[in-house]
């Protein structure tokens, strides 16, 4: 079902909760009601796809059509003796499809437990964490061609996965509406333990089953992050920065507690963000209305009634004393409108 609102105030539909509105919203449930949607693409103006607006800043009203993928629903569409596939629609709650898996003995999925956000928004972040990324069980992603309107589906390969990016934020950034992704998850148990305190967490609720490593990952996200709910925030406002592995083991040698891990590309390390952050003394930082979460220093929240303006403001002074502390520049992993 296509459903239209003008002059929506999409307050609640962006987890940092500032006040703005857009000129019109558009959700759809089916992914042929985007061929009744962009008929009239004169009529859309300026357009975006906003999934579950977890990972978006707006720095003002839109002026233009929001289009929200509003179906649901998870489909098994491949099984062999070892794994099984599942397509799960883009409107469906990413950690609901983690649940499901979990519940389902299927590995892959659970250290990506509580992570908020839909599943249509996934690919194009290519939404990480504890060690695992999405693009780690994505099979394919099926989507929009809103340049030719067609629908057409990539492999996991042509999307081209990298670190927190992807073909969506590339080539086909504007271009396209994801509308349902295929996972592959393993039937065969593959637990993943070696990122940060993972480990010792499993081993204290009894070993590592698939439920206990969920019940890991959940306890340790609601120790350290905000419940956007109660504090608005988009989660990890910057990337852990990539650097010269050179660079990286420096740092080690001045600073031997730092955490340093092995990147995906060659001769290059990855540094914490949040740990350079709290290092250049911002965690717990705050300015009226917006500060530095005092408990995990990757994320930036809106006390209440703070602007997209303010909040970039606090982003950039960020980025200055990290830059002045260790000469490494962080750049933000939200989207900024």
């Amino acid at each position: 079902m296509i459903r239209e609102f003008i002059n929506h105030d999409i307050r609640d539909l962006n987890s940092f909760h500032v006040e703005q509105k857009c000129n019109r919203l558009i959700t759809f449930e089916r992914a042929e009601e985007l061929d009744e949607i962009f008929a009239d693409r004169a009529s859309l103006g300026e357009w975006y796809t906003l999934g579950g607006g977890n990972n978006i800043l707006f720095t003002k009203d839109f002026q233009g059509t929001l289009i929200h993928p509003a179906g649901k629903g998870i489909a098994i569409v491949g099984e062999d003796e070892t794994s099984l596939t599942i397509e799960v629609q883009a409107g469906e709650e990413w950690d609901d499809m983690v649940a499901w898996c979990v519940e389902h003995e299927l590995w892959g999925a659970e250290n990506l437990s509580l992570i908020p956000g839909t599943v249509g928004a996934s690919p194009v972040q290519n939404i990480g964490a504890y060690g695992a990324e999405a693009k780690d069980i994505i099979s394919r992603v099926h989507l929009f061609d809103t340049t030719e309107c067609r629908h057409l589906s990539l492999s996991c390969k042509e999307c081209r996965f990298a670190y927190r990016d992807s073909i969506f934020k590339q080539e086909l950034r504007g271009k396209t509406i994801i509308t349902s992704v295929e996972f592959t998850l393993s039937k065969i148990a593959q637990p993943n333990l070696h990122y940060g305190d993972v480990c010792q967490k499993v081993e204290e609720l009894g070993g590592p089953t698939l439920k206990n490593i969920r019940q890991a990952i959940c306890s340790i996200r609601n120790a350290k992050l905000p419940d956007t709910k109660v504090l608005g925030n988009a989660g990890s406002f910057f990337k852990n920065p990539i650097v010269e592995k050179g660079v990286a083991d420096t740092m080690k040698a001045e600073h031997p507690e730092m955490p340093l891990y092995p990147a995906a590309v060659a001769e290059k390390s990855k540094l914490a963000a949040g740990w350079l952050i709290d290092q250049a003394g911002m965690k717990g930082y705050r300015n009226g209305k917006v500060g530095v979460h005092d408990r995990q220093a990757l994320v930036l929240v809106n006390y209440g009634g703070a602007s997209g303006g303010e909040v970039i403001e606090l982003s950039r002074e960020v980025q200055r004393r990290v830059k002045e502390c260790f000469g490494i520049e962080i750049e933000p992993e939200v989207n900024i409108l």
